[in-house]
């Protein structure tokens, strides 16, 4: 089996650079690494990320965002991820469930036993080797996001809400502090780099020269 690695954190703390950053330093150690992102991952996925981003006159009910995240999620894993840890690949992925407890549970306010329950109903067994967390504060993420394109259906929501789900990643990186690496978010690019480099070093298989 490969290696499963997240990457989470609120709006604009710099995952797709991080991301990126990730994979070149794992082909460089001639990991065969697979990239992708949730939702999404799928054509089908893609589809339902879309539906979940839009800008729509009917406001989404929070169960019915809960439930399509998941159905992405089914999809994602069969057709994605499942095959790709067992034909012994890497899998690096942009946000995973942790996202779910922190969005719909931490943002919304649905039950988190709830979400386990789908969690474990989609998933079984499977959960993510290493989390990638970055985390800034919430005000300097959504600055950052307002000077990009248009913002989508989350990055419009108050900082209120962005504080709920950072606080919720707090809490999940604190239940599972084997699998958690915090990363500061709020320094300049070479900074976040840096330490993503000494934790990737520190990853199964890799030399820690």
């Amino acid at each position: 089996m490969g290696l499963f690695i997240t990457l989470e954190g609120t709006e604009g703390v710099g995952k797709s650079t991080a991301l990126q950053f990730v994979k070149e330093q794992l082909q460089q150690a001639g990991i065969p690494v697979l990239v992708t992102r949730e939702p999404g991952g799928t054509l089908l996925a893609e589809r339902i990320r879309a539906l979940l981003l839009a800008r729509e006159a009917e406001p989404m009910a929070s169960m019915t965002e809960l439930l399509l995240v998941f159905a992405a999620r089914a999809q994602h894993l069969e057709q994605v991820i499942i095959p790709a840890l067992q034909a012994g690949q890497w899998v690096l992925c942009d946000r995973f469930t942790d996202a779910t407890y922190a969005y719909q549970g931490g943002g919304r306010g649905l039950p988190a036993a709830d979400i386990a329950v789908l969690e474990t109903l989609v998933q079984g067994n499977l959960r993510p080797d290493v989390t990638l967390w970055l985390d800034a504060p919430v005000e300097l993420g959504l600055a950052r996001a307002a000077a990009r394109q248009e913002l989508d259906r989350f990055e419009l929501e108050k900082a209120v809400f962005f504080e709920k789900v950072r606080s919720e990643y707090a809490r999940l990186a604190a239940e599972a502090p084997q699998r958690y690496r915090r990363i500061d978010a709020a320094l300049d690019i070479s900074g976040v780099q840096a330490q993503l480099q000494q934790v990737v070093a520190t990853f199964p298989g890799l030399s820690q020269d």
